[in-house]
């Protein structure tokens, strides 16, 4: 027979501690902390061709696009989490007593790995949908172009579009902007991809 042992808990005083020192960063799931995997060249190349892209389609309007640096807080599930992109109308609002952590997004670009495609598909998408301002969210296949793009109505409801369509656009709604496949994948070279 085996044993479970529990996994300790950690209050966010801890987890804040801890990221201060840590040589990378980690998720706070709970009271759980998680630390983070590295990216592939890939995905790294994808999420500067998103910041690239959105800065320059977003200049003249309200919005601020970040990156992974900067920590969301989802109060509902007690979740401190990196988006891979995020976008933010007007200013983004910090956690109470923080100023390196986000409570408003409108927009969450996920760029998906073997590890962790299920939690951003699953967990990462309920949990996301608890705060606010969240209008959209793009999950981005870093293997093949594959784009799943979530938008929220205005009854509240989710529609789900997919595209692996070369010459596709991907046009973001609540910021009024669009996007072509081939920015999203310039210079992302599938065949160096580990199996």
């Amino acid at each position: 027979m085996v044993v479970q042992t529990p996994s300790r808990q950690y209050s966010i005083e801890e987890y804040f501690a801890h990221e201060e020192t840590a040589e990378q960063r980690s998720e706070y799931r709970n009271g759980e902390i998680v630390p983070m995997t590295g990216g592939s060249i890939n995905h790294n190349q994808i999420i500067i061709n998103l910041i690239i892209a959105l800065g320059l389609a977003l200049r003249e309007q309200d919005y601020r696009v970040y990156t992974s640096d900067l920590r969301l807080w989802i109060p509902r599930y007690r979740e401190y989490t990196y988006p891979d992109v995020l976008i933010i109308k007007d200013e983004a609002i910090f956690q109470q007593g923080r100023t390196d952590t986000v409570i408003n997004p409108s927009i969450i670009f996920e760029v998906l790995s073997k590890s962790t495609s299920s939690r951003d598909r699953g967990d990462k998408f309920t949990y996301y949908r608890s705060i606010p301002d969240f209008q959209e969210y793009i999950l981005i296949d870093q293997y093949q172009i594959h784009i799943e793009h979530f938008s929220k109505t205005s009854e509240g409801n989710w529609l789900f579009k997919e595209s692996d369509d070369e010459d596709g656009v991907l046009t973001l709604a609540s910021a009024n902007c669009q996007i072509p496949h081939r920015q999203i994948y310039q210079r992302v070279n599938f065949e160096s991809q580990p199996e």
